[in-house]
C-alpha cells in the first residue's frame, strides 16, 4: 500500500497547513495535490517524498502549488535564535543573516537584536 509508505509526506502536508489538498491511490501510485505558504513548505515536502521514494520515485505523482511566491518562507522567532541561526535553517549558510535582516528592517532595527514572536519575511536568494 503505497499511501502507508508515504504516511510521513501526508502527516507533513497537516502540519504545514497544505490548502486543497487531496490524496488518491491508484494503480500502486499515489497522487497528490495541495497548495503550500511558501517556496519553503514545499521544499519540505518534496524533501519528505525524495527521503522515502529516492531521487526519483516512480510511485508518487505530487503537484504542489505555491501561494505565495513573493517570499522564501515566513519565520517567528523563538528564544535562543539569532539571525545566523535562522539564515543556516533556511539557506544552509549562517552569513547570509544580513539578507534576512535587509528584508526586515521595518520591525529590525541591529541584525544582533531580534525576539521571540516576531515574524520575520525570509526573502528568495
Amino acid at each position: 500500500m503505497v499511501k502507508a509508505k508515504y504516511q510521513d509526506v501526508l502527516d507533513l502536508g497537516e502540519k504545514l497547513n497544505i490548502k486543497e489538498g487531496k490524496v488518491e491511490e491508484a494503480d500502486g501510485k499515489l497522487k497528490v495535490w495541495g497548495t503550500a505558504a511558501t517556496p519553503y513548505d514545499k521544499n519540505l515536502i518534496w524533501d519528505k517524498i525524495k527521503e522515502i521514494g529516492g531521487d526519483n520515485p516512480a510511485d508518487i505523482v505530487a503537484d504542489i502549488k505555491v501561494e505565495d511566491e513573493s517570499v522564501f518562507a515566513r519565520h517567528t522567532v523563538t528564544s535562543g535564535e539569532t539571525l545566523g541561526k535562522i539564515a543556516k535553517q533556511y539557506y544552509g549558510q549562517p552569513a547570509k543573516y544580513q539578507k534576512i535582516f535587509e528584508a526586515n528592517t521595518d520591525i529590525l532595527k541591529n541584525p544582533d537584536v531580534i525576539h521571540p514572536g516576531q515574524e520575520l519575511i525570509i526573502p528568495n536568494l
